[in-house]
């Protein structure tokens, strides 16, 4: 006869035996977090769902246990095919139970294929392994998978309201205010209120029209670093958040504020800005931007909650430490609360100079978002970055009409970031007067302070480096020697008004 459907502890002791499983399995370990068991047999792993109604979730009964494997599993297959089996039954009893065995299930586990424990990036980021590469692979997934696999939330739907965005942040603030015993602490958290508050009021119209247009879609919901593995040199996103659709079904830019988060909190700021410039070229959503600082907030204070609610249910180090890591992470919530001193950097140069490679390390430190003209001119014709326009100089594309479009597209966006409170760097060789104007303008409305990046390269240089980016490929621009000579014979020199903005740029090799 089955078993109890609680009787969890002897269930678990009862897997550790190897015989339980239908393919050979060597000694099991058991991991648990707290609100699931999953057991390690070698090539497959299991995951068993607590019998708990937390609220937030309710595992209470075989039924709703079964429902949320078949979501883990469903919602996990579009991030990790491979990764997640299905959902197998559990049979005989707790003390002699059979992985996919004959008979009655009494409890239901997921099948996964095995990866190792210690392959998730968190992991990987305490032994100082986390660098650009993974980040900009996870950038890169995400994009992918925001763009081709989320489903999008109809008008009509609950999701992604601003009433239902407020009421997640809302409970953060009574969850979090009674367990908070230094006066101070509580006045910190009373300001984050206050701008919470504020900031929602202030971008609830966008919050809406966010709806409208489809940005709330069926995400991750879960995307930290723990979720996250680098497992035979590739990414691998796992864990989506299964048990609460109103957590999942979110705007995107709430998922990469949430990634992004937990990279600053690890004290990698150079690698968030990194993150988000590559996830921002690949989407375009620069308009969801003005939402960032609210909903890093928002998961900066999640992260708070967790930490004084483990603070109440532990003693001595254990307490003294959570206490300090919700510390912490207030001070990155209210520090997130502050825009920088916006400023706006365009670059000057010919095709070759080394614009990209430079403003890639600016826009990581000290950060920036950057804009790429070879990236947007093809974004405003359909194309993908990387596409081959098969355009000819001056040309298709790159016409007088075409390039005009770019620039002032290029334009619009910088303006609209800095009104968001972002500082910005526009990639491209700005290489007439009017288009150097074009930008000089948003920054000047706006009183932010505006550079011009000069870089001046010798034309061998410029030559060698054209050819050689032709063979390599995996580059949005498509300049080529006669696309420099076209510039060269075309450029406007820096005027002598314009020389108070500029900065000279070290030669790059």
């Amino acid at each position: 006869m089955p078993g109890p459907t609680d009787d969890q502890p002897e269930l678990i002791r009862g897997l550790g035996n190897p015989a339980c499983y239908d393919h050979p399995a060597g000694p099991v370990q058991v991991l648990e977090t707290h609100i699931s068991h999953v057991l390690l047999t070698g090539e497959f792993a299991y995951k068993i769902k607590k019998p708990l109604n937390l609220g937030f979730l309710d595992f209470s009964s075989l039924d709703k246990r079964l429902h949320v494997c078949r979501e883990e599993v469903r919602l996990n297959r579009r991030l990790a095919p491979l990764v997640y089996l299905g959902v197998v039954p559990i049979t005989g009893t707790p003390a002699e139970p059979r992985i996919n065995g004959a008979g009655e299930a009494f409890e239901y586990a997921v099948k996964m294929r095995q990866f190792p424990p210690d392959a998730t990036l968190d992991r990987l980021d305490a032994t100082g392994g986390l660098g650009a590469r993974q980040v900009e692979a996870i950038a890169t997934t995400l994009a992918r998978f925001h763009l081709e696999d989320c489903e999008r939330a109809g008008p009509d739907t609950v999701w992604g309201s601003p009433q239902r965005v407020w009421q997640p942040a809302a409970q953060n603030f009574l969850q979090i205010a009674p367990r908070l015993s230094d006066p101070a602490d509580s006045r910190q958290l009373s300001e984050l209120e206050r701008w919470s508050v504020e900031e929602h009021a202030r971008l609830a119209p966008l919050m809406a029209e966010r709806k409208r247009d489809g940005f709330i879609r069926e995400c991750h919901g879960d995307l930290h670093l723990g979720n996250l593995a680098w497992v035979d040199d590739r990414l691998l996103v796992f864990d989506c958040l299964e048990f609460n659709p109103e957590l999942r079904w979110i705007d995107i830019m709430s998922e990469i504020a949430f990634c992004a988060m937990d990279l600053m909190q690890r004290g990698h700021a150079d690698l968030a800005w990194l993150f988000l410039n590559v996830w921002l070229e690949k989407t375009g959503d620069y308009a969801g931007l003005a939402l960032f600082r609210y909903y890093a907030v928002y998961r900066a204070l999640v992260r708070v909650k967790v930490a004084v609610l483990r603070a109440g249910q532990t003693a001595g180090a254990g307490r003294d430490a959570a206490l300090t890591e919700a510390r912490t992470l207030m001070n990155l919530a209210t520090a997130l609360t502050q825009r920088q001193p916006v400023r706006l950097d365009i670059t000057h140069g010919l095709s070759g100079s080394g614009k990209t490679t430079v403003t890639q390390t600016l826009m990581q430190t000290p950060g920036a978002i950057r804009l790429r003209s070879d990236v947007e001119r093809k974004r405003l014709a359909g194309l993908d970055a990387l596409a081959r326009s098969g355009s000819g100089v001056g040309d298709t594309l790159y016409a007088a009409d075409s390039t005009r479009r770019t620039y002032e597209h290029l334009a619009r966006l910088a303006g609209a970031l800095l009104d968001a409170g972002w500082p910005v760097i526009v990639d491209a060789t700005f290489t007439a007067r009017w288009q150097r104007e074009l930008l000089r303008e948003q920054a000047q409305s706006r009183g932010a302070a505006f550079r011009i990046l000069d870089f001046q390269v010798p034309v061998e240089t410029l030559r060698a480096r054209i050819l050689a980016r032709a063979r390599q490929g995996g580059d949005a621009s498509e300049a080529n020697l006669a696309v420099l000579r076209r510039q060269m014979d075309t450029e406007e020199v820096l005027a002598e008004e314009e020389r108070a903005a500029v900065v000279a740029m070290p030669a790059t090799n």
